[in-house]
């Protein structure tokens, strides 16, 4: 292993350390084992529209108008506030969160098209 530590794979934040034989991310509290950090998948951290590392529980707003297909139908418009997102691995197509979108109920949504509120 090197002397410089391996980024969070839940977070992707670079402020990881070890404890015993564990790393330790101090920002979202993940513990995971050094002798498999080299093998982590960057793909793993899913990011906005932008490049900002999403996360559970974040609040995004969406970047460009979404048509949405079946139950009706209908159009997520721009600048619509989405609260407390899930990140999934298991969505429909490269559907990667889970949210509650206003106005239409628990839907997946692409991370392509929205942007993490800072």
């Amino acid at each position: 292993m090197s002397d410089e530590l391996p980024p969070c794979p839940e977070c992707g934040e670079a402020f990881s350390y070890e404890q015993g034989a564990l790393l330790v991310c101090p920002m979202c509290g993940h513990e995971w084992s050094a002798e498999g950090a080299d093998e982590i998948v960057e793909d793993s951290v899913v990011k906005d529209s932008v490049g900002n590392v999403l996360t559970d529980g974040d609040t995004v707003t969406i970047v460009k108008t979404v048509k949405v297909k079946g139950g009706g139908g209908g159009v997520i418009k721009i600048g619509t506030k989405v609260r407390g997102i899930r990140l999934i691995t298991d969505g429909v197509g490269d559907h990667d969160i889970d949210a509650k979108v206003p106005d239409f109920g628990q839907m997946q949504l692409k991370s392509s098209v929205v942007k993490k509120v800072l």
